[in-house]
């Protein structure tokens, strides 16, 4: 007869040499079990926890982005404080994506089909391929956005800029810049990142009033609202910087959230 009782078995497999080689595979399932189970309870335990700590960290981030580009606390501050939200964006669409939130933006970039390859026309900027999601932060009026600050990137003399660029409600007037990155030569490229010259883009338009992109940060001294003074001897970067703001001002870039923007359906 069969003994069916787990005591009996238990007591067995403990009597077994610890040589032998049923009791060496049985003890490391079990721990193998045991870790399993502990592992996946303090994923449980912790998730709201690292929720929690994400959202921290993205709203410092987002405040010291926001404190960086000139004028942009008192703007937010005039148009009522904390209003300022965050959306994920599809860039060939320019309505909130659909099915990709703040918290999967990352995984979903990881997925070579959500990004969008450019031609040698279309990548003024010198990214290669642009992504097709990206998080945009809103500041509403009403129903109506008033402001937005927008993530930009391209290639610069000596390698990547980023920044963020916030625009007026109208998508067509600069609020402000910020770079967030760049490795530029210092005293030369390297001074986009100072207050001083990023002071100059508030109020600077980028298109005219028949549509035709006006934007260029200029080799000399600005002579009109379309135009930034550039960099002395730091031509390549000025240069950069124009078909940056081009680029993700342009078709290529927010230009569908500009055109919905615009539309009131955003």
């Amino acid at each position: 007869m069969v003994d069916l009782n787990p005591y009996s078995w238990w007591k067995r497999f403990l009597a077994l040499p610890n040589e032998s080689r049923t009791k060496t595979i049985g003890v490391a399932f079990l721990v193998a079990a045991v870790c399993a189970v502990l592992v996946n309870g303090a994923t449980v335990v912790l998730r709201p926890i690292q929720t929690a700590n994400r959202a921290h960290e993205q709203q410092v981030r987002l405040e010291a982005l926001v404190s960086a580009i000139p004028g942009m606390n008192e703007l937010i501050a005039k148009a009522g404080g904390d209003a300022l939200s965050a959306v994920i964006v599809d860039l060939k669409t320019g309505w909130a994506a659909d099915g990709v939130s703040p918290a999967t933006l990352d995984e979903a970039l990881q997925e070579a089909a959500n990004w969008t390859p450019l031609t040698p026309e279309q990548d003024i900027a010198g990214l290669g391929t642009r992504p097709d999601f990206t998080q945009v932060y809103i500041l509403r009026d009403g129903e109506t956005v008033s402001l937005a600050i927008l993530p930009i990137a391209g290639a610069g003399y000596q390698g990547q800029i980023q920044g963020m660029l916030a625009m007026h409600g109208d998508m067509n007037t600069i609020a402000g810049i910020a770079i967030t990155e760049q490795v530029e030569t210092p005293g030369l490229g390297g001074r986009i990142e100072e207050p001083a010259w990023q002071a100059q883009f508030p109020g600077i338009r980028i298109r005219d009033p028949s549509g035709r992109m006006r934007f260029t940060i200029q080799r000399g001294p600005a002579t009109n609202e379309y135009e930034v003074d550039g960099i002395t001897g730091a031509t390549r970067t000025s240069n950069a910087m124009t078909q940056i703001v081009r680029f993700w001002t342009g078709p290529e870039g927010y230009g569908p959230f500009f055109d919905a923007v615009r539309r009131g359906e955003f």
